[in-house]
């Protein structure tokens, strides 16, 4: 019998890592086509219709020098940049704020806000009356109609939520009896305690800010304040591919698919680079936050 549960445990083992591998070939090989064919020759990427797993014909940077060449690129980056650590700061600060609140046992309030709040999540006002009150506001054309709507999500808000009350109640107990005030409380026990799942919330918002554009797309008409995601959408989907200071050779239908494929590394490799940073808290985070008691 232990020898039959023996095998039965190792083909189990063999069938996860059979399927775990081909569900991570699936997720990589977007990724490792678009690389390599941002390497390939112009010519030949043109010529090519399949997946590729190499570049084909000679290596070549020249898309990547053509999309370096365009000012709106790093104008773009630099906007995008400050959307992100502009916008992951504010969420993060709010929505740990709110959290923290509504995780008081003390708080009466806290259930029927928190059910006001869940509301929201499964019924909003729709794109027309947000882009009234962006409006309304003063908003409109300004970085402060990308930040302000997004700064807390309420999905964000019931995972630090969650997290905060499966915190100890002794270690509160025990700073009230040293003198420690409600803010004390909150950046001396809870943030330090909660840092897992504060790590992928600030992940979740970072991602979020980095890959938005429709907001962008309603709000801004300055082409100045442009985050990098519109950018890229007007060079895959509207098809423009001209940089304005890359020289005649960059308006060449040749080099259309070329700078596509470098536009779309150059724009995901940063926030890629992030996540091995924050890898060790993300499953532990999430769990905390999913789980209490």
């Amino acid at each position: 019998m232990a020898s039959d549960r023996n095998m039965g445990r190792r083909l189990f083992l063999i069938c996860n890592y059979i399927l775990l591998g081909l569900i991570t070939l699936i997720c990589l090989m977007p990724m490792w086509h678009t690389l390599a064919a941002s390497l390939s020759s112009p010519v030949e990427l043109n010529a090519n219709k399949g997946l590729m797993f190499f570049p084909v014909g000679e290596i070549t940077f020249k898309g990547y020098e053509i999309v370096f060449a365009n000012p709106s690129i790093w104008k773009s980056y630099l906007n995008t940049l400050i959307y992100v650590v502009g916008g992951t700061v504010l969420g993060i600060s709010m929505t740990a704020l709110g959290a923290f609140t509504l995780s008081r046992s003390y708080f009466m309030p806290a259930n029927t806000l928190m059910l006001l709040i869940v509301f929201t999540m499964l019924f909003n006002g729709g794109m027309i009356p947000n882009y009234v009150l962006i409006l309304k506001l003063g908003l409109f054309n300004s970085a402060w109609a990308l930040l302000l709507p997004a700064a807390i999500n309420v999905f964000h808000l019931i995972i630090l939520r969650a997290a905060f009350q499966g915190v100890p109640a002794a270690l509160e107990e025990s700073a009230k009896l040293d003198g420690a005030n409600e803010m004390q409380i909150f950046l001396r026990i809870i943030l330090p305690v909660s840092k897992a799942s504060i790590a992928v919330i600030v992940l979740f918002i970072a991602v979020m800010h980095w890959n938005s554009w429709f907001p962008a797309s309603l709000y801004l008409t300055d082409r100045a304040k442009y985050p990098l995601q519109i950018i890229l959408r007007e060079i895959l989907i509207e098809g423009n591919t001209n940089m304005t200071s890359g020289g005649a050779n960059a308006a060449i239908s040749i080099y259309k698919s070329l700078i596509k494929y470098c536009t779309v590394m150059v724009s995901t490799l940063p926030i890629l680079c992030v996540y091995p940073f924050i890898q060790k808290y993300f499953a532990k985070g999430v769990m905390i936050g999913a789980i209490k008691g």
